[in-house]
């Protein structure tokens, strides 16, 4: 298994259950043991140490009989199936899975390869942040302001570091709207004045244009598409995440943007699987894209991998869509479809609980009714409640009804769901019986 990550990690887990007597080999350059990405910015801002970003005691591996390798890979050599690491050492394999992840995606701006400029998606790009940024509590460091392009939810959580390390950051979106290809308007206005809230200079329809540097090659200033120039020590790449399959182009093995698989997580090579970031579905399900970087989905893609290396083989059928995130203590979910423009055949309906930062915007089909989505800030809801309405197909009415079943906020928490349920129904005319069954107005 190349690649320790969630999918890599998860794959040989599940394949370790299945199957008492496979030999497996985990292989990564990065680090000795899988971690928690998603956890790596709690390192940099101090609650937490890098020892404790590994779910799994280091005896773990062994106990289990899962062999690590800490190597980079130069190539593959799939017709004699070995594995070259940059060392001059080779490793075969039986059967191979590609879990070789993402890496940050850079466009070939000016100024690219200068000093401080980085993405934040590996221990390395973290182990970097701490040698180019102040110490915490560090005074008179030479970084004080960093640029970071792109808004994504790397950028947002690197936003976040820098700042709590006293460095001022300013971000730049090329969308209008803060996040408005995924959000809709009212959603980014929130959003938008919630970051500006925590000191980020948060520059919308503004992309960078190229950087330039000082006479030792660090970084020095920023040239933005409107004409604007702002000096920085520090530029953080997180327009997006691309396949890490560069080492494996002019290999035979059909690829895309990313490894192409089928329904099986095979590739277009006998015996060589593919699974989470890296892998590119020839097919998939209406509301889910071909790639899709996301931890939840490397964790499904290894649990079915690993059955079929066992002799199980088994397809991966993504279910309804979501994920969830944090914009600075905002906590974000989505469960379904909620597009950014309401359009034909969806309308929306938004709530916010009094002036607070809790807020919702539910989607369904303007004539039958059907649930199609909903977006939650602040608010905490169950994905086995919303994962089962989209695939038995509730009517919005359904979901209102029975939405306390899904609050999942600690019981200190505002107790939103009454209010939410009562301006649900004056903004559509249904309302809540006293036997709690939803109907509409003037109907039955």
């Amino acid at each position: 298994i190349l690649g320790n990550g969630i999918a890599g990690i998860t794959t040989a887990r599940h394949l370790r259950k299945a199957d008492v007597n496979a030999r497996i080999t985990v292989v990564s350059g990065e680090s000795p043991y899988f971690f928690s990405r998603t956890a790596l910015m709690y390192v940099y801002m101090g609650h937490m140490k890098w020892e404790q970003l590994h779910p799994y005691e280091n005896w773990f591996w062994e106990k289990n009989r899962i062999d690590l390798v800490q190597e980079w890979v130069q190539r593959i050599d799939f017709s004699d199936k070995q594995l070259m690491f940059m060392d001059g050492s080779t490793l075969a394999y039986d059967q191979l899975v590609l879990a070789t992840g993402s890496k940050p995606a850079f466009y070939g701006w000016q100024g690219q390869e200068l000093e401080g400029v980085q993405g934040m998606y590996s221990k390395q790009d973290l182990d970097n942040l701490e040698r180019m940024t102040p110490a915490p509590g560090q005074r008179n460091h030479p970084c004080k302001h960093a640029v970071i392009t792109g808004g994504g939810l790397i950028g947002i959580e690197l936003a976040e570091m820098l700042i709590t390390r006293g460095v001022s950051v300013t971000m730049l979106v090329r969308e209008k709207n803060f996040w408005g290809n995924v959000i809709t308007a009212e959603e980014s206005r929130l959003i938008s004045n919630h970051m500006k809230s925590h000191g980020v200079d948060l520059r919308t329809g503004v992309e960078l244009r190229e950087m330039k540097g000082d006479a030792q090659g660090r970084v020095k200033e920023v040239h933005c598409t409107n004409g604007d120039v702002i000096a920085c020590q520090l530029v953080g790449i997180t327009t997006g995440v691309r396949p890490n399959i560069d080492f494996l182009k002019d290999s035979g093995l059909e690829m895309k943007r990313g490894i192409l698989v089928n329904e099986f997580l095979e590739t277009s090579i006998p015996y060589v699987y593919a699974a989470g970031d890296c892998a590119e579905l020839r097919s998939t399900r209406p509301g889910r894209r071909v790639i899709e970087p996301v931890w939840y989905t490397g964790r499904m893609m290894g649990e079915v991998l690993g059955l079929t290396l066992a002799g199980k083989r088994n397809a991966y059928l993504p279910g309804p869509w979501f994920n969830s995130a944090k914009f600075f203590d905002i906590e974000y979910q989505t469960y379904g479809e909620v597009k950014p423009v309401p359009s034909a055949d969806q309308i929306h309906q938004f709530w916010q609980l009094k002036e607070e930062e809790m807020f919702i915007t539910i989607a369904y089909h303007p004539d039958t009714k059907q649930f199609q989505g909903i977006n939650s800030y602040g608010i905490r809801l169950r994905h086995a409640f919303f994962d089962h309405a989209l695939r038995v197909g509730w009517k919005v009415g359904d979901v209102i009804n029975r939405i306390d079943e899904a609050n999942f906020n600690p019981e200190f928490y505002p107790n939103w769901v009454k209010n939410f349920q009562a301006d649900f129904s004056a903004k559509t005319g249904i309302v809540m019986s006293k036997k709690g069954i939803l109907h509409k107005l003037m109907g039955k």
